[in-house]
């Protein structure tokens, strides 16, 4: 084989070599430092750079062989500065014999040694994208080396230059795509962030970060919109979110408990009333109604008002027009009704006590509001914005241990919200340390007011959850124990109902697994659950 042949066959096998390690990484330092390696060992060369512009002014090292971290410190190059700027301002490659004798050597990377009395030679080509410089591959070798080849190892290099080249842009490339992802994806996060946010309103959970888009979708409207769900669970801070997210967030905001005034007042107060229009109208009132107009009205407990007004209040919504008490003139308005109601309005209107036709004017758009006990994910962020609060009011500095937290999160809850925010007030005023323990929690020494409150609910029907703590059992000295198997459940107190619906919670409502945790037989456990008429719910 001759010597062309061999040439020409080691260049074939550099550049498929070069080829397949340039395609197997997107990790540019490393891919470039393996190729810098094939070229040294197949073509017997010593110290190899790849330069490129780093910024507009002066090219920097990026990968390199057989330079220490100094040198590759000071190996930075001006466009035009020494053989390396030359190569990269011109675009032409350059063989320089022995950098000894070139004045336009910088040595910058120490090239101009003496090894053995050895000169060194330096070879450079441009990287090249398309027509576009972009930056220097360069090598030294020692100048007693064979030299016949230098034609050949430019031209090899020069093939490697444009392959690395077409790496550098690819990197560039899938580089600021990967920075234009993550900008975008930082965008979407703070806009989803923001649609999943509401002032005022905490709640990371799956449920309520549902509330929150139905929000965000119903805000902008103009429908009439129905809040359902339990006493104290937001809804007035949900209907002034509608508000201020809608086009008529400058407008008024007004509310009114339709549950605290009497069915004469209530009228008087949503219509407003001529001066002596009755006894004590001693001048003209302007209802909510007109208070509201080019705004929100929020009726809370809309569920509580009597048939006879129902009728009153269903021609204002239809027509959006209306009368004040005592007089005759018609007043038209523009208002946007926000209702709420913690009452079951479809069996109401079964039983007569709620309008058929009223129901479906204000149940146009219905937002359920889940329980907190069905979202006890949002109890920590609660508990952690309640003694904030807290601690500003009373510039105190009360903070929670985790098995607290971990109590507070099992606890279910019957009064929602509210129930939270007095239990954690009360534990915070009583503490006599700046940190809450499990023990601080009255549940834990049976000391829950709430628990208190619901024993004298009456038995019959399913009652709120008592807010007891998880990990429920019966005491030992419970006189359900000392009954046999047959004799049935007279002797359990209420506070152990509270416990049996703890224990089916916990299991799932399986009743098996519930009286094994209450040590009782599944005979005993239906007894329990029949005496005190608690409905099994089924999945």
């Amino acid at each position: 084989m001759s010597l062309l042949q061999l040439t020409n066959k080691l260049a074939l096998i550099t550049i498929y070599e070069i080829s397949k390690i340039l395609s197997s990484s997107l990790d540019l330092n490393k891919t470039l430092r393996q190729v810098l390696n094939v070229i040294a060992n197949h073509l017997n060369m010593q110290r190899g750079m790849v330069c490129v512009l780093q910024d507009t002014e002066s090219l920097g090292i990026i990968a390199s062989i057989g330079f220490t971290q100094e040198e590759i410190m000071r190996g930075r190059f001006a466009i035009g500065e020494g053989v390396t700027g030359r190569i990269y301002q011109t675009g032409f490659p350059a063989v320089i014999p022995n950098v000894a004798h070139e004045p336009l050597f910088l040595n910058r990377t120490g090239a101009k040694r003496l090894v053995k009395d050895q000169a060194i030679s330096f070879l450079g080509v441009p990287i090249k994208a398309g027509r576009e410089t972009i930056g220097v591959l360069s090598f030294e070798r020692n100048a007693s080396d064979h030299w016949h080849g230098f034609e050949d190892d430019l031209q090899l290099l020069s093939m490697v230059a444009g392959l690395i080249g077409q790496t550098i842009r690819l990197h560039q490339q899938v580089t600021t795509d990967r920075e234009q992802l993550i900008q975008e994806k930082s965008r979407l996060q703070k806009e989803l962030g923001g649609k999943y946010k509401l002032e005022n309103v905490i709640g990371q959970s799956k449920l309520m970060k549902e509330v929150i888009a139905d929000v965000h979708m119903v805000a902008p409207g103009k429908s009439t919109i129905l809040l359902r769900g339990e006493s104290g669970t937001g809804k007035e801070v949900i209907a002034k979110s509608i508000h201020f997210l809608s086009s008529r967030k400058n407008k008024p905001f007004i509310k009114v408990n339709c549950a605290a005034l009497t069915e004469s007042l209530l009228e008087s107060e949503l219509f407003g009333h001529e001066k002596g229009a009755f006894t004590g109208a001693i001048q003209e009132r302007t209802g909510r109604f007109e208070q509201a107009n080019g705004g929100t009205l929020f009726l809370d407990e809309i569920g509580d008002i009597s048939p006879a007004f129902q009728v009153k209040l269903l021609r204002v919504l239809q027509e959006r027009e209306f009368e004040r008490v005592g007089g005759n003139s018609t007043i038209k308005v523009d208002v946007r009704l926000i209702c709420a109601t913690n009452r079951n309005l479809e069996e109401a209107v079964n039983k007569g006590d709620f309008r058929s036709d009223l129901y479906f004017r204000i149940n146009v758009i219905s937002i359920h509001l889940p329980p907190l006990r069905e979202r006890k994910d949002d109890i920590p962020l609660l508990v952690e914005k309640i003694i904030a609060k807290f601690n500003r009011d009373n510039n105190a500095r009360i903070g929670i241990t985790p098995e607290a937290m971990h109590v507070l999160t099992h606890c279910h809850w019957p009064g929602n919200v509210r129930e939270l925010e007095n239990c954690v007030e009360r534990f915070a005023t009583m503490s006599r340390t700046n940190l809450i323990h499990e023990v601080d929690i009255p549940c834990q020494t049976n000391q829950c007011l709430s628990s208190t409150l619901w024993k004298y609910q009456p038995t019959g029907g399913v009652i709120p959850i008592a807010p007891v703590a998880e990990n429920p059992s019966f005491s030992s000295k419970s006189p359900a124990h000392e009954l046999p198997q047959d004799s049935g459940v007279e002797e359990f107190s209420q506070t152990e109902r509270e416990q049996l619906i703890n224990a089916m919670e916990k299991s799932g409502w399986v009743q098996a697994k519930a009286a094994r945790l209450l040590n009782l037989t599944p005979r005993q456990m239906g007894y329990a659950l029949k005496k005190y008429n608690i409905e099994v719910k089924r999945f």
